[in-house]
């Protein structure tokens, strides 16, 4: 399946910024899930590239000059592969697995995450990470404008609803507080006729027999096929597509247009 993808983000400010530097992960990498047809990232300034720890590309902006505007445009085609269970095929990577079990702040489990993690029963083979996937979509309802990027997955589960962002740090914190390693995904979906922004977020799961197994919580399934891969994280804040901070600037808004098609099966 091959995938094109175009991304745009704008910052406005109701007086110019002075001084921002910004990270952007927003580069894909090919792998046994996907290649790289051809993908460009445009921004308002010079870029230095470099790989974080996770192995993810970041790019780094620094702007001297005083602007009003900031604009992050990516357009690129990503070829995509049909795994099997979700399955990544590729080892634990660089970044140890006992790594993947330590709770963030984000994916921290209280008594209620506990009790969910228990409900479908072991996490040890795939077809047991979409049983508890689908559970945690029947206790948090997707819906936009609840939560933040600084919610928590107990809250998410306290509220009952939530975003991709929300189910996934949610799966993590299930995870990891059964001593399985998860990692967080940030990434593109193809939605098809499916509700939900194309622009996404699902979690990697570690089975000893299996791998690296994808599952995307928001739909219940594995994340594998309409996805391209860009960034991973332990949580949202170390795969995050731009963060970043600034000087001056007043009120920030922000607009995202993102639109993703598929071709082939």
């Amino acid at each position: 399946m091959r995938l094109f993808i175009h991304h745009e983000t704008t910052y406005r400010y109701d007086v110019p910024v002075h001084y921002s530097i910004q990270q952007l992960r927003l580069v894909p990498g090919s792998g046994s899930a996907q290649v790289v047809v051809h993908w460009d990232l445009n921004a308002p300034g010079k870029l230095d590239a470099a790989t974080d720890a996770y192995g993810n590309t970041v790019q780094t902006l620094v702007m001297t000059r005083p602007l009003s505007e900031m604009r992050f445009v990516v357009r690129g085609e990503v070829e995509t592969t049909l795994l099997r269970e979700g399955r990544l095929q590729e080892g634990p990577g660089r970044i140890p697995l006992e790594h993947f079990t330590c709770p963030t702040r984000l994916t921290e489990a209280d008594d209620a995450v506990r009790e969910l993690a228990q409900a479908t029963g072991p996490l040890n083979r795939p077809a047991a990470l979409v049983d508890l996937a689908r559970h945690i979509q029947e206790r948090v309802a997707y819906g936009s404008g609840i939560t933040q990027v600084t919610s928590t997955a107990a809250e998410a589960l306290a509220l009952g609803q939530g975003v991709c962002q929300d189910h996934s740090h949610l799966l993590i914190a299930c995870c990891r507080a059964l001593g399985v390693p998860a990692r967080y995904v940030s990434g593109y979906i193809d939605p098809g006729d499916v509700p939900h922004a194309a622009s996404h977020a699902w979690v990697d799961v570690w089975l000893d027999d299996a791998g690296w197994v994808s599952v995307d919580v928001t739909h219940g399934r594995y994340a594998s096929g309409p996805y391209c891969r860009v960034a991973v994280g332990a949580d949202y804040g170390s795969a995050a597509p731009v963060r970043g901070m600034r000087v001056g600037g007043g009120a920030e808004a922000m607009t995202v247009d993102v639109k993703v098609g598929a071709t082939g099966q």
